[in-house]
Parts: C-alpha cells; structure tokens; sequence
C-alpha cells in the first residue's frame, strides 16, 4: 500500500525522502553556479564540515591522518562533485611565493620565439613554475611597462627573448636590486652581470659561408642584418672569415643590410626588395647569404618572381631554422640554432638561481654559446 489514510491526507514517507534529496540537490546547484570559483567554504557548507577540516583533508596536512577515513572520502567527493581547485594564489600569499617566471618576448609574432618558448615551459613545469608571457611587440615603451608590471607581481624570475635588449636600461637594475634573477636568450649581457643564453653567431656565419665555397660558389652576395641588432655584426665577421681562408674577396657592391626591423614580415620584404636590387644591378652573383630564414624566403620570393630557379640559378642560405624555413618550396638551407635547448637551459639557470637566492648564496652570472648546426635542404646547390 503506497500510504495511510489519515482523514482527508494520505500520508506517504517516499515524497518526504525525495524533498531531502531534492534540498541537498538544489543546495549543491546553488553553491555550483554561483560567481566565483568553488571554495572551501562551498565544499564546508555542501558537506557540513568545518572549513578548517575540509582544509586540512584537502591539502593532506599531517593532521589529516586524525580525521575518520569516511569523513576524509565524504570530503573529497564533494570537492570532485563540485569541481574544486585549489587557491594558487591563496597559498602564494601565504608562502610569500608566486611561483611564477616572467617570460618577456620582443616579437611573438616572429617565428624565432616559439621553440624558446616551448624549451622554456618544458624546462618551468617538472619545478611547478608557471610561465608568465608577456609580449613587447618591438617597443622599447613597452618593454619597460612590462618591467615595471613584473616586479610589481612579484614574479620570482625573469627571461628575456631579445636580442634587441637596452642594456642601459635602468630597469633590469631594478631587477637586481630587488634580487630577482633574470637570464637573457639571445644576447651576451654578461658584461652587465646578466646571465646570457644565445648561439655562436660567428661560428655560424662562418659555417654558412663555408658551405657556399665547398659546393664552388665565389661571387656571393650577403645581406646583413639591422645594424642595431646584437646577431649582425658576429655573423658578418664570422661571414668575412671565412671567405678570406677560402681566398674569396666579397663584392662591397653585393654586401646589402635591413634596416631597422618594425616586425619579422619586414625581413622577407627587405630580401624580396634585395633580391631584385641585385638582378637590376646587372652584377654576377651565384647564391645569396641571407641573415636569416626569413629575409631567405624574401630572396626565394624575389628571385621566383624574375623567372629565375632556386637553386639552379641562384642558391640561398638563411638562418635560424625556424618553421616555414622548412616547409617551403624549395627548403630553405640554413643554419640551425638549438632554440628549444636554449630555452630550456634558461628555465634551468633561472630555477637554480632562485634556489641560491632562497638559501642565502650568490650565483655568478653564466653565458653559453650554443653551437650552431648546418642543416641542407634544396635551396642551395652547386653554381650554374
């Protein structure tokens, strides 16, 4: 029999069972979707526990052993159910730590930063770091709005993507005096007392240089980078070197050089605009040395677009290796920079030095010189 008659009522003890489920529902759905994150508060009220012992289970504490293992089992459903997290930034407060690494690119829209940027993650997360991105966009004004905002977040470290960095900039100082370690990828400021992770410039334009003299190349035209570009001069003694030991004399008539660069597109516009300067010059010329990959893929592009074949008119070499170098057509031969190691050797410099930090020690600034590779695809090739 489903209830009792009593007068006019029936009574039935199943629609007084589902009102308590129901409350207990609608008490979870209200503490759900309320603004907000699900706190430990939430999960107190949800399960009627204290909050200090929600607490205490949740972020298994020694005294956590003390509380019954059904209370422990009950309060841990409840936060699963609920979808809680715990409060990072709540608990940084506490431990006077962000866990967190600034990491300030000059251009993200430049194909160079994102192997560094993923060596960087890789190298931050087995520490439980957080990587901090913030882009600068290739303005100085940026860049130090940026500096300023890091310190005032209490970011433990700082790595920088540049190699366009001020080093007069009195910023990095306040870095220094306020002891956060910064590493810098792409730039020698050792001198500054910065460690400083970046490639073996010379070695590398060396190497391109040679590559060039051992397929039989001699009249080579070069194209500089921006003068107020770290890379450039290296790269162009390394350049020099090497075609003075395979007794090749460089054309000054064929040596080009980008100007400031605003952003990467305007590398491969400067190696298009190049490449038909050099054509109009009426001047022999067999391959092109390009400063990198991108003003690489110009040259292609501008020597595509006056009927001529790469390489079998004219090879060309850039630098860097990133991405599009690669998936082009022809494949851009270039000279490879480790990026993804160098990010992550970074990561590793700037843990150790918060560990020296936090344990009263001084750690000396570092420099590595990455060796670069020479890595060949089909854009260079014997001369015509």
């Amino acid at each position: 029999m489903a209830g009792e008659d009593v007068g006019r009522f029936t009574f039935d003890p199943a629609p007084v069972q589902r009102t308590h489920f129901e409350k207990e529902r609608l008490r979870v759905k209200a503490v759900k979707h309320k603004p907000g994150h699900v706190t430990l508060l939430d999960i107190a009220r949800a399960c009627g526990f204290s909050v200090s012992t929600v607490s205490i289970v949740l972020s298994e504490a020694p005294l956590s052993r003390n509380v019954a293992v059904k209370t422990r089992e009950r309060i841990r459903a409840k936060a699963r159910q609920l979808g809680y997290h715990p409060d990072a930034y709540a608990r940084s407060l506490r431990r006077r730590r962000s866990q967190t690494i600034a990491v300030l690119a000059y251009d993200l829209s430049d194909p160079f930063c994102f192997p560094i940027l993923r060596g960087i993650q890789s190298g931050l997360h087995p520490a439980q770091f957080r990587p901090l991105l913030m882009d600068a966009e290739t303005e100085r004004k940026l860049f130090d709005s940026y500096l300023k905002m890091i310190l005032e977040l209490r970011a433990e470290g700082l790595i920088v993507i540049a190699s366009w960095v001020f080093e007069e900039t009195n910023l990095l100082a306040d870095m220094e005096k306020n002891h956060v370690p910064i590493v810098i990828v792409g730039r020698d400021l050792t001198p500054s007392k910065i460690s400083s992770v970046l490639v073996d410039n010379e070695a590398g334009g060396a190497l391109a240089m040679r590559h060039l003299c051992a397929l039989g190349h001699r009249k080579i035209a070069v194209i500089r980078g921006p003068a107020e570009l770290f890379d450039s001069a290296p790269r162009w003694a390394g350049v020099q070197r090497a075609g003075a030991e395979a007794g090749i004399r460089i054309d000054p008539r064929l040596v080009f050089q980008l100007p400031g660069m605003v952003d990467p597109a305007s590398g491969f516009e400067g190696g298009r605009d190049f490449a038909r300067q050099i054509l109009a010059s009426g001047r022999a010329c067999t391959a092109v040395l390009a400063f990198d990959d991108l003003t690489a893929l110009g040259v292609v592009r501008g020597l595509n677009e006056a009927g001529l074949r790469v390489p079998e008119d004219c090879s060309v070499l850039g630098f860097d290796d990133v991405l599009p170098a690669a998936m082009a057509t022809p494949g851009i031969t270039t000279i490879r920079q480790p990026l993804a190691e160098m990010g992550s050797l970074a990561a590793q410099w700037v843990l150790e030095a918060i560990e020296a930090r936090e344990s009263g020690r001084q750690k000396a600034p570092q420099l590595y010189k990455a060796r670069p590779e020479l890595v060949v695809r089909m854009s260079s090739g014997p001369p015509p």
